[in-house]
């Protein structure tokens, strides 16, 4: 990887920057390509001089994207949205980069999809993801698609989203507590990243699902947070009528879910079947192993609170 020239395409984003972080690690020079490059200012810290570059790019501008991925080694396309105009982004978007990049001759294409692309979701989402990596297929088809299930990380903004409802509220209501998720570290899908830009003649062309060692459900999510800042809320799981007539509140300010995001949560966001990160060496990191670390923050006295004490 060193010197090589990486593209990232939403670099400056929360899988972004391990991505870059594991990159600048191995020598590559990176560059950050997204709306505000400035927002991704702070990962100049993290190469050396002249090692991280920054463009401004547009997804939905095929001429925005031919600029941004220029001489480039290899691309990453990290950008995805939970909701607004999926089309545009997930597919449109994902077809100009993958074009992009055939045009530049990079030997290397990531596309970071989902666990739950499907051409017969229900979601939007589900249905947009797939169609992407059906028109990144078509113009690539030696890119490397990753499907991870929920990505979680120190910045992330699901499990530190549940840490501070449950640290604000003595009563916490769960919408689909039985949907089952599988956890993924942030830093182990950098890695499988990193390791599919640099070797796309053992991972190019393959579709790999990525998951964490362990499945839970909402309210078991829920109930572990709960244990690891230290309080003690009611916890109410609601029947699925209320969460479906929540969801169709999903446009106003504020709602706690959309309508489509409720699709979502119809389906388990789980591997399908044997768990891509075998594929690259990479043992799963437990969340209990690393995210206490960063939810001391959620205690009631912060890092010095006790752990069990009551809300």
């Amino acid at each position: 990887m060193k010197d090589r020239l990486v593209t990232l395409i939403g670099g400056g984003g929360f899988v972004g920057r391990y991505v870059a972080q594991e990159l600048l690690k191995a020598g590559a020079r990176v560059r950050i390509a997204q709306r505000d490059p400035k927002a991704a200012f702070y990962l100049k810290t993290q190469g050396g001089l002249g090692q991280t570059q920054f463009a401004a790019v547009d997804v939905t501008k095929p001429e925005s994207v031919a600029r941004a991925v220029h001489g480039s080694d290899a691309v990453v396309n990290l950008v995805g949205i939970l909701s607004g105009d999926f089309h545009r982004i997930q597919v449109e978007g994902a077809a100009n980069v993958a074009k992009a990049a055939a045009a530049a001759g990079v030997s290397a294409l990531v596309q970071v999809s989902a666990i739950g692309a499907d051409a017969e979701s229900p979601s939007a989402y589900g249905r947009s993801k797939a169609e992407g990596e059906a028109a990144v297929r078509s113009a690539f088809p030696g890119a490397t698609i990753l499907r991870p299930s929920i990505v979680f990380g120190r910045e992330d903004q699901f499990v530190n989203r549940f840490a501070a409802m449950i640290s604000a509220a003595p009563v916490v209501p769960v919408l689909r507590a039985g949907a089952k998720f599988q956890p993924v570290y942030v830093a182990d899908v950098a890695e499988v990243v990193a390791q599919a830009v640099s070797q796309p003649d053992r991972f190019g062309g393959e579709t790999y699902e990525l998951g964490g060692p362990d499945v839970l459900t909402m309210g078991a999510l829920i109930r572990w947070i709960a244990q690891a800042i230290g309080r003690d809320p009611t916890v109410v799981e609601l029947p699925d009528f209320a969460g479906s007539a929540l969801s169709n509140l999903g446009f106003l300010p504020g709602a706690p879910i959309t309508r489509d995001q409720w699709k979502m949560l119809q389906t388990d966001n789980v591997v399908s079947g044997t768990d891509g990160l075998a594929a690259f060496g990479i043992t799963p990191t437990p969340l209990d192993a690393v995210a206490p670390g960063w939810l001391v923050r959620y205690r009631r006295e912060g890092r010095f609170g006790t752990l069990g004490q009551a809300a």
